[in-house]
């Protein structure tokens, strides 16, 4: 978990406040004077809490780290101690000097190339199939598929088979046999003219040559019934049939 960062007026953590103070001072990092460093950082603490500044622990650990620091190198017993501690707490001071420039050199940079973007990677495309699925999801969708493949053939010939075979009547050929029944009984019912059709066709073709032959003047329709035109019959006679 990264541990959180606190900043304490314009100081970001102990380290900054003591990188400040030793260049306030002109103190030597390489050679600090604890006593001198730690009279100063105190101040400083009891400034920022005059201030109602809230102070983090951090800044008050490192108070009683270089309270702890000067009475190690105080006591004869702990003198070697006291040493040590100073210079990790160099070390420590120089490497986060080091930090600071090169985060400033960073920043600098950034303002220059504020529109700098990576271009990006040619990657190689990889086809491979990793999943892994039941028998039911992959029979699913091999039944699916091949659903879709079906749809997509022509009809079958059966499909057709209601349009395509279907009897063609003409209507000539209803119109010879309208006749031909007129002749022999010189007037029918209108609805007997439709009796002995057997299906659609036949039945549409005999409407059809009702009404060219009443057309032609040839029939006529009166009251349900059907019969010649008048000088008609003579004329039909001449041109019935054999």
């Amino acid at each position: 978990m990264e541990k959180p960062q606190f900043k304490t007026g314009e100081f970001e953590g102990p380290l900054d406040l003591l990188l400040y103070l030793i260049q306030k001072h002109k103190l030597d990092i390489c050679d600090i004077e604890i006593s001198a460093l730690l009279e100063q950082y105190l101040a400083y603490i009891d400034a920022m809490g005059q201030d109602d500044l809230e102070i983090a622990s951090e800044f008050l650990e490192m108070a009683a780290r270089l309270v702890y620091i000067k009475t190690a190198m105080l006591l004869p017993r702990h003198e070697e101690e006291g040493v040590k501690l100073k210079a990790e707490l160099q070390g420590q001071l120089l490497e986060y000097q080091v930090c600071q420039r090169v985060a400033a050199q960073l920043g600098a940079l950034s303002r220059l190339y504020l529109n700098f973007a990576r271009q990006p990677m040619k990657l190689p495309a990889d086809h491979s199939y990793r999943l892994t699925h039941s028998p039911q999801i992959l029979y699913d969708a091999y039944r699916d598929a091949a659903g879709r493949g079906a749809r997509r053939l022509p009809p079958p010939v059966r499909a057709f088979s209601g349009i395509v075979a279907r009897r063609v009547v003409s209507v000539g050929s209803r119109i010879l046999h309208i006749l031909r029944g007129l002749y022999r009984t010189g007037s029918a019912p209108y609805e007997s003219l439709f009796l002995t059709s057997t299906d659609r066709s036949e039945l549409v073709a005999t409407f059809l040559a009702v009404l060219e032959l009443v057309k032609a003047r040839r029939i006529t329709v009166d009251g349900g019934q059907v019969s010649f035109e008048r000088g008609g019959r003579a004329r039909q006679q001449q041109e019935a049939p054999t």
